[in-house]
């Protein structure tokens, strides 16, 4: 049922990947090959993706590919928000999809573009309409973000607020649904665009959404789902108990797990977005979790 694993989200992006620690990815480059060596070993036939970049940048990619990380992945993953946060045109697409194709031979997927509903619902539409028709058939791999608006309880993972220029508060509008379930007008639009169209959902440590998301996607026609296996959550109390769970419920799609997220107690600062200790550290969680659930 995992039929590709990511190697952290967006580590490009100082929102998740600490460059005060790691300027030149030379960490995250040495997590990165420890990691697809482990996952090769333990399942040679789940493909390794590069952690979707954002923003979309061929220097990163040349930078990983100099340090040797990208030796033993399958592809490479671009993130995009054309409409809320990049500073290009949505109709500019496929001019990025070449940017990176020029500068290495391994496949690009698309695993996170959205657009938010907060300005008008009919830009969201837009949004979705276009993006299919610029990128399907382009790219072997497309995951709508998200199924769900973010719960304005929860804080959305960013370093980029209001007083810096960020549209912060665009986080909370990305998905299809709304926090309490309804939908939105572009969700009945989205099913045309299904199976060829994936979803990326992210669900937190014993998230309340879980089946109610599974029964949507399998009425949208959802096959292809992104979600995360966050290495941070495993060290908590009753992890593995949530991670079956999790699992068990996401049987019928063909999944492509995230792994990221580091532990307080293993990274080079008490923080999620630290390069850890040992990398190694990381790459045996993720051949761990190729074993319980590939």
């Amino acid at each position: 049922m995992i039929e590709a694993v990511k190697f952290w989200n967006e580590p490009n992006n100082k929102s998740h990947w600490d460059l005060e620690l790691d300027p030149e990815w030379r960490l995250y480059a040495q997590m990165v090959k420890s990691a697809a060596q482990a996952v090769k070993a333990e399942r040679p036939d789940v493909l390794r993706v590069l952690g979707g970049i954002s923003p979309i940048d061929p220097a990163f990619v040349t930078r990983l590919q100099a340090l040797e990380a990208t030796a033993d992945l399958d592809a490479v993953a671009v993130h995009g928000f054309p409409l809320d946060w990049n500073l290009w045109s949505i109709h500019d697409w496929r001019e990025k999809i070449a940017e990176i194709e020029a500068v290495t031979q391994l496949p690009v997927w698309v695993t996170e573009v959205g657009v938010s509903s907060f300005g008008a619902e009919e830009v969201q539409e837009f949004g979705l309409r276009r993006t299919a028709e610029l990128l399907c058939g382009r790219v072997d791999r497309i995951h709508w973000y998200s199924l769900y608006d973010l719960p304005r309880a929860w804080e959305a993972t960013t370093r980029h607020r209001e007083a810096e220029g960020s549209s912060y508060y665009r986080h909370f509008h990305m998905g299809l649904l709304r926090e309490d379930g309804t939908p939105k007008r572009a969700l009945e639009q989205f099913a045309q665009y299904t199976p060829e169209i994936g979803i990326c959902q992210w669900f937190h440590f014993e998230d309340h959404r879980l089946d109610d998301a599974v029964a949507w996607l399998q009425r949208l026609g959802v096959r292809r789902l992104r979600t995360g296996l966050s290495w941070a959550d495993h060290l908590r109390p009753d992890a593995e108990r949530w991670f079956d769970r999790m699992m068990r419920r996401l049987e019928g799609f063909d999944l492509t797990i995230t792994f990221c997220f580091t532990p307080e107690s293993k990274g080079l600062r008490p923080h999620h977005t630290s390069p850890p200790q040992d990398p190694v550290e990381f790459a045996d969680f993720c051949a761990a979790m190729l074993r319980r659930y590939a």
